[in-house]
Formats: structure tokens, sequence, C-alpha cells
């Protein structure tokens, strides 16, 4: 009785073991074959498992994406004015501020607005770039720096996807000790 029990197994062994391997072409069973081969869309076709037909989703209205900060200020003349009016540091002016605002500054800035903020930066030297204004003749505020970091005015482009908000206000921090300094 044992050897029977001992050739049945291995029998029912080397068969399952055989059935691993094949030289056919075809693929075995498929258990689930939409796991298998899953419908693929392209980004922004139609897609009729969605209400809307869209592929890819909008994200929810309201939410802001993790490590995001909103700015309630849109890039208008008018917002412009009422952020350089309303619009104030939330960061103290401590010397660590100061020093990476100067080291920003330094990458994103200097280029253009020059050491001191004199408007003679190295481009400007070269003529890439006319009318790149002095801050000491400009009425700036907080605000308005802060706003123009965030979207550009004139000539200058937005940095906004380069610095990150704390980076922008300590940016604006050392611009206005910049300021200071060229009006004594």
């Amino acid at each position: 009785m044992r050897n029977i029990l001992k050739i049945t197994f291995a029998l029912a062994f080397m068969f399952l073991l055989s059935s691993c391997w094949s030289d056919k072409t075809k693929p075995n069973y498929q258990y689930m074959p939409d796991m298998y081969k899953s419908v693929g869309y392209e980004t922004y076709t139609t897609n009729p498992n969605y209400a809307n037909g869209m592929t890819t989703q909008k994200p929810v209205e309201g939410t802001i994406a993790r490590g995001q900060v909103p700015y309630e200020y849109n890039n208008t003349e008018e917002d412009y004015l009422v952020a350089k009016a309303d619009l104030k540091n939330p960061l103290e002016v401590n010397e660590a501020n100061l020093e990476n605002g100067k080291a920003m500054y330094d990458i994103y800035c200097t280029s253009c607005h020059g050491k001191t903020g004199a408007g003679d930066g190295t481009l400007v030297q070269r003529d890439k770039f006319l009318g790149v204004p002095n801050y000491k003749d400009r009425d700036i505020t907080e605000g308005s720096i802060y706003h123009v970091i965030m979207y550009g005015r004139n000539m200058m482009g937005s940095h906004s996807s380069q610095l990150t908000p704390d980076e922008r206000w300590q940016v604006t921090m050392y611009v206005q000790q910049l300021r200071t300094e060229l009006l004594k």
C-alpha cells in the first residue's frame, strides 16, 4: 500500500512539474484574463469608465497639493497694487533668513540686478538686458517684491518654480536690506 501511495505522489509531482514547461507557443490557461491583458488608455483620450469620458481626472476643486501654499493674488496690475500695500513677510528677520536670502539672490538675481541691487548685473553690462531697475529708484515694499518674484514683471520672468515660498520671502528680506544700503 505504501508503494502505491509513493508511486501516486511521484506521478502527480511529475505531472505538475511537466505542466510548468511547454514548447507550445500558446500561453497556459488564464483564470483572470482581464488582469493579464488590461486595456491601456492614452493620456487625454476618451475613457468609457468615467462619467466625463476623460482618461486623466482633474483634482478635486479647492484641494491644495501637499507642500504647496496658496497665493491669493492674481497676476494683474490691481492685485500687484493690493499685494504692494497689504502683503507682509511672515518670516522673522534674522541672520539665518538673510544669509539664505543672499545665497538665493546670488543664484537667481545677481546676473541682472547686480551684487548691490543697482541694476548693473553681468547681463546688463553685456547689453543683454536694458532697463533693469535700481532698487533705490523704485517704490517697492515687501509685498511688491514677493509679488514680482512670484509672477515676474516687465522683462523679468517668474521665479516661483525655482524658489519655495520661504526662499521667496528670504530673498525679499535681502532685497530690502540691499535697498536700505543703497538709500544711505
